[in-house]
């Protein structure tokens, strides 16, 4: 208003001026037009201004004349608001990133329960599509009658455990819900598909354990209970030494098992083996002559064995690999079939070691427990032949420190085919 005063002022003495020198109608006119062109300013600020409003995110319009007075606070107002929005859209987007990188899945949802967004976690873990799923109900998304009836409690202290099929394979989730806000929730999801594993694995494994320390000892206390129970010169001196072998021979059969379990710590917690170059003929006709003593004569050897192939590892962990599946072959194959024990260089350059059988072979259902601890597809055959089921264990981590693969390939009466291929970058060419 000031401004607009001082204006009008200014042309009110450019008026009198000219009215004083050229006469009162000059003045008048001098005057009336600057009130004109005042108008006329005013107008098109007036214009621009209302164009502004109807686009209010285009530039605002330079603040002339009156308006000046009334516009320059909104703009002010305006740039104040547009940094704040500005800080908290970033603020938002770090949250949202933040979201994106949970480990867990997390999904939110309205008052109806209808799902508003997602992370990419969720969308792996359920198989959700947000741009499809959105709006979408989360009892139609998620339809495990576990969490159906979970959802539709009053409260949620805890999570519900779900098993989910999703390509093919059984998943394990872990889903929370939490309400938050004004009639929002969240629903956080965890894969604890592998911790379920785990836990499995190591109930087995103690239930395992037992098992099979439990018979040596109860043939180890049977006998020495017999024996204290028992005069002294009631028994022979040959029933004595079969008693004594008896026990012997159990004694053995806890410390195998024992040598086996120490041997199976070791290599999962030991780092990538590195050594120094092995000859691996030389281990393996080591592990053959052995083999040979355990089969007795009653089976038949056939060997293909690349002199000069040599693996960079640990000579002590190969020649217990070798030897494993040596001894698998000889426990499974009956009198008078083939061993065939290869060792050679492939096309692509990696070294694989090879031993076939022609023994009872293994259903197809079974081979992949079979490098699981104390997994035995017949437990009667072998105990028998002394073995402590954790072979194949100990040869599978030993591939895995040695960057190789143990390959397994049977048919039910047929034979089987166990293979360790080792990688390139760990053979080595030493003329013998």
């Amino acid at each position: 208003m000031t401004k607009t005063l001082i204006t009008i002022g200014i042309w009110a003495v450019l008026g009198w001026l000219a009215g004083s020198w050229l006469g009162v109608g000059t003045g008048w006119g001098v005057f009336a037009f600057g009130l004109l062109l005042m108008i006329v300013v005013s107008g098109l600020q007036l214009s621009r201004i209302s164009n502004w409003v109807r686009d209010i995110e285009a530039p605002p319009p330079p603040s002339v004349g009156p308006w000046d007075v009334v516009l320059a606070p909104i703009y002010r107002k305006l740039r104040q608001d547009k940094k704040a929005i500005e800080e908290l859209t970033r603020q938002v987007d770090s949250i949202m990133l933040a979201a994106e990188a949970l480990p867990d899945g997390a999904i939110t949802l309205n008052e109806s329960m209808l799902l508003t967004w997602c992370n990419q976690t969720a969308c792996d873990h359920i198989g959700l599509q947000l741009e499809k799923d959105r709006n979408h109900s989360i009892f139609n998304i998620l339809r495990a009658p576990e969490f159906n009836r979970y959802a539709r409690q009053p409260s949620w202290p805890g999570p519900v455990l779900l098993h989910l099929q999703k390509d093919g394979q059984e998943k394990s989730l872990l889903v929370q819900l939490t309400p938050y806000g004004v009639g929002q929730f969240l629903i956080v999801t965890r894969d604890v598909t592998q911790v379920e594993k785990l836990e499995t694995t190591r109930k087995d494994f103690v239930a395992n354990v037992s098992h099979e320390l439990r018979t040596p000892l109860t043939v180890l206390s049977g006998f020495l209970e017999t024996m204290r129970d028992m005069p002294a010169d009631s028994l022979s001196a040959e029933q004595k030494e079969r008693y004594q072998n008896m026990m012997l021979e159990q004694a053995h059969r806890m410390q195998a098992i024992v040598a086996d379990l120490l041997t199976l710590s070791t290599l999962e917690s030991a780092p990538t083996a590195s050594g120094e170059p092995v000859r691996m003929s030389t281990v393996i006709h080591e592990a053959l002559q052995q083999a040979q003593i355990l089969s007795n004569g009653q089976h038949v050897f056939v060997e293909n064995i690349a002199a000069d192939l040599c693996i960079t590892g640990m000579e002590t962990e190969l020649a217990s690999a070798v030897s494993n599946l040596l001894t698998n072959a000889i426990r499974y194959t009956p009198k008078d079939g083939t061993i065939t024990v290869s060792w050679y260089r492939t096309e692509s350059g990696h070294a694989c070691y090879s031993v076939q059988d022609t023994g009872i072979g293994i259903a197809s259902h079974d081979i992949p427990r079979l490098t699981e601890r104390f997994y035995r597809v017949d437990r009667g055959r072998s105990r028998a032949t002394g073995g402590t089921g954790l072979g194949l264990a100990i040869t599978k981590h030993v591939a895995m420190r040695h960057n190789a693969e143990l390959t397994i390939h049977s048919r039910l009466g047929a034979g089987s085919i166990f293979s360790v291929a080792f990688p390139p970058g760990r053979v080595s060419i030493e003329e013998a």
